[in-house]
């Protein structure tokens, strides 16, 4: 259970997953990937409730979206996406971002299989091997070479 920004931020390890970052959000590869490119974009600041968002960080989550959104569909081909915002046991504002898919994907020789198509994801299946070799396809796309 994380209370505080820096227990988010080492619960969802952004010192080493983070793939892109903006003023106001990080966007981040899941730790567990119940789908192939399962990531998180959190907000920069602790806050408790999606209304103590700012104009200028509503404004940033839009660019955060759509490069999430466009490198994950370059770089998996997903076929839907959701956005799952739960804070149960992460009281900071954060979206898991699940890409879905209606096939089992292969991705650097590991299966990654939709368990929850078409309904909702289910989160409890945590492929986290190769954690790396996704993180590294996300840089690349993005040209950030992470």
């Amino acid at each position: 259970m994380t209370q505080t920004y820096e227990e988010f931020r080492q619960a969802f390890q952004l010192d080493q997953l983070t793939v892109y970052r903006n003023t106001g959000w990080t966007w981040s590869v899941r730790p567990g990937q119940p789908t192939l490119g399962a990531s998180v974009i959190s907000l920069n600041r602790f806050a408790e409730c999606l209304s103590d968002m700012t104009v200028d960080e509503a404004a940033d989550f839009r660019d955060i979206v759509v490069k999430a959104e466009t490198t994950l569909r370059q770089v998996f081909g997903y076929q839907k996406i959701n956005y799952l915002m739960l804070m149960m046991v992460d009281a900071h504002v954060h979206y898991h971002v699940i890409p879905r898919y209606d096939a089992p994907q292969s991705f650097q020789g590991i299966d990654f299989v939709d368990n929850g198509w078409p309904k909702q994801p289910d989160l409890g299946t945590d492929n986290a091997e190769g954690r790396a070799e996704l993180l590294a396809a996300i840089a690349e796309a993005l040209g950030n070479g992470l």
